[in-house]
């Protein structure tokens, strides 16, 4: 069985605001995104928005027992279920599927800071670290980073409450939510679910993972593609959620289909000279991709990656408009998939596109290319 997956409900919130036409809009110019050169310096950053949570979050309790990872997810995923016009559909929401993409939570800084210091001098830096996370992690500091709290406050705030699972890894974690939620509802298995995730760049824990392995930019933007060497990329707060269903169940309820999200499909390829070009070429012939007028790209910047990967994309689709996501919103690294999707199913919902390539190139692993096309055919 293999029904077609639309895609019903958007939710948006990155550096370039709340909501389709926000996002539309920054992604149809040439501004640069908004960027904070300051507070993380040498680190830039895309901040998230100011925003209301009461509009989405109405409990102030709520609000605060979340990191602010969680409230743009839970903001985020309040938007598309408004956008599919299930809001208030408890019945519905009742037996709605969900799938998340997240990273870990926040981190005890003060900790992590004097055993990094410790670790310098320590003569014997394995038994030092590991004596140190026993004794001066608190249990409880491990259950709020847990993953799926995300999930669960989804389920706590919006009353989704059918069953949830939580993908960790990075860029792939995103596609391969997409990929598992669109099989599941074209295989039959279920006729509606809620997807995607959140991401929280204004972190000095993530800054520092990243920045320990030479992947982060240094100084003021630069477009994606034009980084260079060192290059790098620069993290975005952001959070996308999407609610795909069947397109009979979606047109049973009279619901607005926006796109249809016609493959999702994911590799992770030993990365060697060549090795991404051949991967995106195989993903791309899975994918069904004909001729994409639009790319969105979710290249991170990394020198060597990214230049193969805009190479790879010339050649596959030659006359293709490229857009490379970290141009408009930053890097999201779980989210950067399922943002990627939203905004194709919002160009081609406002006739900006016939047929869109997603793509997907982890920093260090994974890729992943979606095609998304007009409902209708």
């Amino acid at each position: 069985m293999s029904r077609a997956v639309v895609i019903t409900g958007l939710g948006l919130v990155s550096c370039a605001g709340e909501g389709v036409e926000a996002h539309l809009a920054a992604l149809d110019g040439d501004a640069a995104p908004r960027t904070d050169t300051e507070t993380f310096a040498p680190y830039p950053v895309h901040p998230a928005p100011a925003i209301a949570w009461d509009g989405q979050i109405p409990k102030r309790s709520d609000q605060r027992q979340m990191e602010a990872w969680q409230r743009l997810g839970v903001y985020a995923a309040g938007l598309a279920l408004d956008s599919a016009g299930v809001k208030d559909d408890a019945a519905l929401k009742q037996a709605l599927h969900l799938v998340v993409a997240a990273g870990g939570g926040e981190r005890d800084y003060a900790v992590d800071g004097a055993i990094l210091t410790g670790l310098r001098d320590a003569p014997d830096p394995g038994a030092y670290l590991n004596e140190r996370l026993q004794n001066d992690l608190r249990p409880t500091l491990f259950l709020a980073q847990l993953s799926n709290l995300l999930a669960g406050n989804i389920a706590i705030v919006h009353g989704v409450t059918g069953a949830s699972r939580t993908f960790m890894g990075e860029e792939s974690a995103g596609v391969d939510s997409l990929r598992i939620a669109r099989a599941r509802v074209a295989s039959g298995q279920i006729d509606a679910i809620l997807v995607g995730g959140s991401y929280s760049a204004e972190r000095p824990d993530v800054l520092v993972v990243h920045e320990m392995g030479g992947y982060l930019a240094h100084g003021g933007y630069r477009p994606v593609f034009a980084r260079g060497a060192p290059g790098g990329f620069i993290l975005g707060s952001c959070a996308a959620f999407l609610m795909l269903e069947s397109d009979d169940h979606a047109a049973a309820r009279g619901a607005r289909a926006f796109a249809r999200l016609d493959a999702v499909a994911s590799d992770r390829t030993r990365r060697m000279p060549g090795s991404l070009a051949g991967s995106l070429a195989d993903l791309w012939q899975k994918a069904g991709l004909t001729a994409p007028d639009r790319i969105l790209s979710g290249a991170t910047g990394v020198p060597s990656i990214t230049a193969e990967e805009g190479d790879a994309l010339a050649r596959l689709a030659p006359g293709a408009r490229i857009r490379a996501l970290g141009d408009v919103v930053g890097h999201g690294l779980e989210v950067a998939a399922p943002l990627g999707a939203a905004l194709a199913a919002a160009l081609v919902a406002h006739g900006r596109a016939r047929e869109v390539a997603v793509t997907t190139v982890g920093h260090r692993r994974g890729e992943g290319v979606l095609r998304v096309v007009p409902a209708s055919p």
